[in-house]
């Protein structure tokens, strides 16, 4: 291969006989081709740029008309030229024109393949929402997690770097939302419709997640025979029908919503959200949802007790280990390791920690601890390929929780969790203390 020996690094000084460069496996073949398509599609990027701004300097050639008219022929003749729609044409276009004229760092790393084009189209659709303020704070550092990290978590780690910089204003645009909230019914076919309800979306995901257990408790009753989605739409119309939950089994009557809310415990000294953001202290955020004003915040920490409440800070009497004393995590400590994670810690998966199976890094008959540094979060397939498809997972406590992942190739992929936990260590010499941390 040819790429082999572009590297002199890679042929020794004096071959022997019959040396012959290493052969790539199948893997590196794939990421070949993965690496030439970041490079054609940065070329195709600045080409289709350069044809537009061309085209807006000869507007005569285009029929002298205003400059919208003239991007909506060379959106006509670009989408006739690569055989696709308008639609796709006019997404290229803006695609080009943001990667050429605000985002020359994230074309560069395109263009020598440190991010993917699903990474460039991530990181476009994302900063040109954010204000033109934010978008200069935060391009430099949107690179820099793109060539890091899967687009999944690229998008969740770039999307809450601009919520926390955005959040300064966030009371007030919540508020002028909030003026908005309402409830709409959609007819559908077949005597069917469809109700939307626009609200905060705490209690969305609230309401969301308080039919889904119940659905899920009236399913794992043995004659059920409807989806879960049926069963889920039944409990809501009975719920808002009735007001009522006679007809449901006793086990879902009594099923509270569970939302996390994780609040810095200095942010709620601050006044108010411009004040805490002043002050440089991290948003109120809502597993799922994202950062919301301070004052629900707070609300919602002096509220019922369904309510998770966790306080970031390193001094909290959070849970880390029993040992062996038993198998399963106490609540609290699988609370805290779905927390710390947010995510399935698998590479590149993007499943919620909630609907994630705790897994023992260290199985538990070969001697592993129910402790903070040997559990992660995995959803049910990757939790079954952790254990039968070849792959050997280490846990790295002092990396604040995370696991790398050796696949059967022999690759290596570091996956850090979405909250690290700050690391403890005992104060005396080494060997002093056998706490996990």
């Amino acid at each position: 291969m040819t790429f082999l020996a572009d590297d002199p690094g890679l042929l020794p000084d004096d071959p022997a006989p019959g040396w012959a460069p290493p052969v790539p496996d199948d893997v590196e073949l794939v990421t070949e081709v993965a690496v030439m398509l970041s490079v054609f599609a940065a070329e195709q990027l600045v080409r289709i740029d350069a044809l537009r701004r061309r085209a807006l300097a000869d507007g005569g050639r285009y029929g002298g008309g205003a400059a919208e008219i003239v991007e909506r022929s060379v959106r006509l003749e670009l989408a006739a030229a690569l055989r696709i729609t308008e639609a796709a044409a006019g997404i290229l276009l803006a695609q080009a024109e943001a990667m050429v004229s605000r985002y020359p760092g994230a074309l560069a790393s395109l263009g020598r393949a440190g991010m993917t084009e699903r990474h460039a189209r991530t990181l476009v659709d994302l900063l040109d929402a954010a204000s033109p303020e934010v978008r200069g704070r935060l391009s430099e550092r949107a690179v820099a997690l793109a060539e890091e990290l899967p687009v999944g978590s690229f998008r969740r780690q770039l999307r809450r770097l601009i919520e926390r910089e955005e959040s300064a204003s966030l009371t007030e645009r919540h508020e002028r939302e909030l003026s908005q909230r309402r409830v709409v019914v959609e007819p559908a076919a077949e005597g069917m419709a469809w109700l939307h309800a626009y609200l905060p979306a705490v209690e969305a995901h609230a309401i969301h997640d308080r039919v889904t257990r119940m659905a899920k408790t009236i399913n794992a009753v043995p004659d059920e025979t409807r989806t879960l989605d049926q069963t889920r739409a039944d409990v809501l119309a009975d719920l808002l029908i009735d007001g009522r939950t006679d007809a449901h089994p006793a086990e879902a009557r009594g099923i509270r919503a569970t939302v996390a809310v994780t609040v810095p415990v200095l942010a709620l000294l601050a006044d108010d959200d411009e004040h805490r953001h002043a002050q440089g202290l991290a948003p109120a955020t809502v597993e799922g949802i994202g950062p919301i004003p301070l004052d629900r915040a707070r609300e919602l920490c002096g509220g019922d007790a369904g309510w998770m409440r966790v306080l970031t800070h390193p001094e909290t009497g959070m849970v880390l280990s029993v040992s062996r004393t038993q198998y399963r995590p106490p609540p609290a400590l699988r609370k805290l390791i779905r927390w710390r994670a947010d995510r399935c810690m698998a590479p590149g998966c993007g499943i919620p920690a909630s609907r994630c199976e705790i897994d023992h890094n260290v199985a538990w008959e070969h001697g592993g601890h129910t402790s903070l540094d040997n559990h992660a979060p995995l959803c049910t397939g990757h939790h079954t390929v952790k254990h039968h498809g070849g792959w050997s997972v280490e846990h790295l406590p002092e990396q604040a929780g995370a696991l790398l992942w050796t696949s059967p190739a022999g690759r290596r992929y570091l996956v850090k969790p979405e909250r690290p936990v700050p690391v403890f260590r005992p104060s005396g010499p080494p060997g002093a203390s056998d706490a996990p941390f």
